[in-house]
C-alpha cells in the first residue's frame, strides 16, 4: 500500500505536460526547417544552373534587339525610333566603372564626408576642437572619481563600473554636459535590480511562443520561394529539370535565329 507521500512523488509534475509540447514542438520546427532548407537549395541550385545555360542566349536576345532597334533608326532617321534604340542599347550596356568610381569614396556606413562635400558642392570642414564647459570638467571629475574601476571589490561590480566610465569618457570627448548630466543621476540611483526570473513554466511558454513565431517566419520564406519564378519552372518538370531548361534552350536558339534573320534583313534594306 502506498503512503500519500509517495503518491505525491509519483504525480506528474504541473510542467510535464508542457515539456511534453514544446520538445514535440522543437522536433517538428527542425524537420520543417530542413525541408525548406532543402528546396531554398534546390531553387538555388536550379536559379544557377538556369542562368548558366539561359543567360548567354537571354543576352544574344537582348543584344540582337538592341542592334535591330538601331538599325531600324538608322534607315527611319525617325526621333521615336532613335529613343527606342538609345533604350535598347541602355539595357544591355553596363553601368561603366562602377568600381572605380566608388574606390576610396564610400565604405560599408556610406559616402566619406569629403565625397559627399564634392557631390554637394560643399567645402570639407575639418573636425571641431572639443572644448568642455567647466560644468563638464567638474561632472567629469566626479564621475571618474566615484565610478573608478579600481573601487570595485568584485569582478562583476568592475566590469559594470568599466562599462560606466567608458561612456562618461565617449561623452566627456564630445563636451556632451547634457549626457554628462544624466549620467551622474544614472549612477546615484545605483546599479538596476535584477529583474525577477521567469518560473519553468514562464521559460516554457516563451519557448513556444518562440517557436511559433520561427514556424511563422519560415513559412513566409518557404511561400516567398514557391512564388519566384525559378520555382515555378521546377513544378513545371520536378523530376526532370534539365529537359525543360533544353526545351527553354531550343525556344530562346529558335527566337535568336527569327531576330538575326529580321536584323540581316534591315542591314540589307540599309
Amino acid at each position: 500500500m502506498t503512503t500519500p507521500e509517495a503518491e505525491q512523488s509519483q504525480a506528474p509534475r504541473p510542467e510535464e505536460r508542457l515539456e511534453q509540447a514544446v520538445r514535440a514542438a522543437e522536433q517538428a520546427l527542425i524537420e520543417y526547417e530542413i525541408a525548406v532548407e532543402t528546396f531554398r537549395v534546390e531553387v538555388e541550385n536550379f536559379g544557377r544552373l538556369h542562368e548558366q545555360r539561359l543567360g548567354p542566349l537571354y543576352a544574344r536576345i537582348e543584344e540582337l534587339d538592341a542592334e535591330i532597334a538601331e538599325a531600324k533608326a538608322a534607315r527611319t532617321g525617325d526621333p521615336e525610333d532613335i529613343r527606342r534604340a538609345e533604350e535598347a542599347r541602355a539595357r544591355v550596356l553596363p553601368i561603366p566603372g562602377v568600381e572605380e568610381l566608388l574606390h576610396g569614396w564610400m565604405d560599408g556606413q556610406g559616402l566619406f564626408p569629403e565625397a559627399a562635400a564634392m557631390l554637394t558642392d560643399q567645402a570639407v570642414r575639418p573636425p571641431e576642437r572639443v572644448r568642455p564647459s567647466e560644468q563638464a570638467r567638474k561632472l567629469y571629475r566626479d564621475l571618474a572619481r566615484k565610478a573608478h574601476p579600481d573601487l570595485a571589490q568584485e569582478e562583476a561590480e568592475r566590469q559594470r563600473r568599466e562599462e560606466f566610465i567608458t561612456r562618461v569618457n565617449a561623452a566627456y570627448a564630445r563636451g556632451d554636459e547634457t549626457l554628462l548630466t544624466e549620467l551622474a543621476e544614472e549612477w546615484a540611483a545605483g546599479p538596476v535590480p535584477p529583474e525577477r526570473r521567469p518560473s519553468p513554466a514562464e521559460e516554457l511558454y516563451a519557448r513556444l511562443e518562440w517557436l511559433t513565431q520561427r514556424k511563422e517566419l519560415l513559412t513566409l520564406v518557404a511561400r516567398e520561394l514557391e512564388d519566384g519564378a525559378i520555382a515555378g519552372m521546377l513544378r513545371l518538370a520536378p523530376d526532370d529539370p534539365d529537359a525543360l531548361l533544353e526545351e527553354i534552350a531550343a525556344r530562346l536558339r529558335a527566337d535568336i535565329e527569327q531576330r538575326e534573320t529580321t536584323l540581316a534583313g534591315l542591314q540589307g534594306q540599309g
